[in-house]
């Protein structure tokens, strides 16, 4: 599962750079600044839950079983929220159909639980030793 939300995080990644760089480059002539502003911000979230995709990996890399299902739970909730959030934006701000903004907050809410998930995986992650560093 650790190589799944590694490569899963790492298309997302790759998708909302691409994203990015068409919203800048070929849709700023085309898109009226505010819709232009909602697909910047699908953009945005999409990169912020690649990463968290790649921190989830991380915990789960560390082999605890009391945190592996929450862990798993989070990197799930992360892509779904990919999916509903972004999703959702990205085709508001390409047809201008606002109503698919109901969508949106479905996907924050992913986000959401998937953070909270996420901070109980770490929890559970046996404490190791770092010399007083605080670790």
């Amino acid at each position: 599962m650790t190589r799944r939300f590694v490569q899963i995080g790492a298309v997302s990644a790759a998708m909302a750079v691409a994203a990015g760089a068409f919203g800048a480059h070929a849709l700023r002539a085309r898109l009226e600044p505010r819709l232009l502003e909602v697909f910047e911000t699908a953009a945005r979230y999409q990169m912020y839950h690649a990463l968290g995709l790649f921190v989830v990996a991380w915990v789960l890399a560390q082999r605890p079983a009391s945190a592996g299902g929450v862990a798993r739970a989070s990197g799930w909730l992360f892509v779904a929220g990919t999916v509903l959030f972004s999703g959702s934006l990205y085709a508001m701000a390409l047809t201008g159909l606002r109503a698919l903004g109901a969508i949106t907050p479905l996907g924050g809410v992913c986000f959401l639980a998937g953070w909270v998930t996420l901070a109980v995986a770490a929890a559970r992650l046996p404490e190791r030793g770092g010399g007083g560093h605080g670790s």
